[in-house]
């Protein structure tokens, strides 16, 4: 064995040692800090490519969602108000029937035509009321509303407007100043008011199915999302449990490392005692 001043190897390959351990200790500590095990592209480049891609999924199917839940709730606000407004035709066709007895005095007819005027006016306010987002599915004129329902845009929803204003196509009734002007007149309104009540149902038949469509369609994109996020998961996520006790190992090595270092760094004290 040649002592001298000028070469330790003991200690170059002490710290050599030391070094390697203190690069792995570090790399657990991110792992251990960031809970992931590739957190960037120099820690698995096709890992981390594969999860960048899921994540992008992810982030198109956040968005297709939201316009989902803005939909279903442009085709909910157009279903409550239409639910009011089926409401009013029966009170309608009660004011009706009530008309159509021709002993009726001429100040009664009065009142039951204007409450039936109120009504009536009743059905413009609940149409104009179903507004959201400046999107109303029940106007006079209004367009169908059309959701996209996949992250690639090629699949859409779309949930025909229903014209339920007064005069319309499925509210077909009276809409002059004097509905029932005579028995024969609140007769004719009765028959009005009776297709008017049926055809709503049909139009709420068909709202409703838009809006179980919108709901059915986020329910299914909800189980993908968490399947991807699973799959994020398993390709990036640390394993906490065996990433500690590795970092407490690295730990220990590394102080014993210290000390290997020390020791090699005060071997050429040695040559001093053959001068003594």
């Amino acid at each position: 064995m040649v002592n001298n001043v000028n070469t330790n190897p003991g200690a170059l390959v002490a710290l050599q040692n030391l070094t390697r351990i203190t690069d792995r200790l570090n790399e657990t500590q991110r792992r251990v800090s960031t809970g992931l095990e590739v957190s960037s592209a120099k820690d698995n480049p096709a890992i981390f490519a594969l999860a960048q891609n899921q994540r992008a999924d992810l982030a198109s199917i956040e968005t297709v969602q939201q316009g989902l839940s803005i939909g279903a709730s442009t085709v909910d606000v157009a279903l409550a108000a239409g639910e009011a407004i089926s409401d009013v035709l029966v009170e309608l066709k009660q004011v009706a029937s009530q008309a159509a007895d021709p002993t009726l005095s001429t100040a009664n007819r009065q009142i039951l035509q204007e409450q039936f005027v109120s009504l009536r006016e009743q059905i413009t306010r609940l149409v104009d009321s179903a507004t959201i987002g400046g999107r109303n599915l029940i106007a006079n004129g209004a367009p169908d509303l059309t959701v996209v329902a996949s992250t690639d845009g090629a699949d859409t929803i779309t949930v025909a407007a229903q014209d339920l204003s007064v005069g319309g196509g499925v509210i077909n009734i009276d809409a002059s100043g004097t509905p029932l002007a005579d028995a024969a007149a609140a007769q004719t309104e009765i028959g009005n008011i009776q297709n008017a009540i049926d055809a709503l149902s049909a139009a709420l038949g068909r709202l409703g199915a838009g809006s179980q469509a919108l709901t059915l369609q986020d329910r299914l994109l909800d189980r993908v999302s968490a399947a991807l996020e699973i799959s994020i998961g398993n390709l990036v996520d640390a394993d906490l449990a065996k990433e500690s006790s590795r970092l407490q190992a690295l730990q220990v090595q590394q102080q014993l490392a210290i000390q290997t270092l020390s020791i090699a760094n005060s071997a050429p004290n040695a040559i001093l005692a053959l001068f003594a």
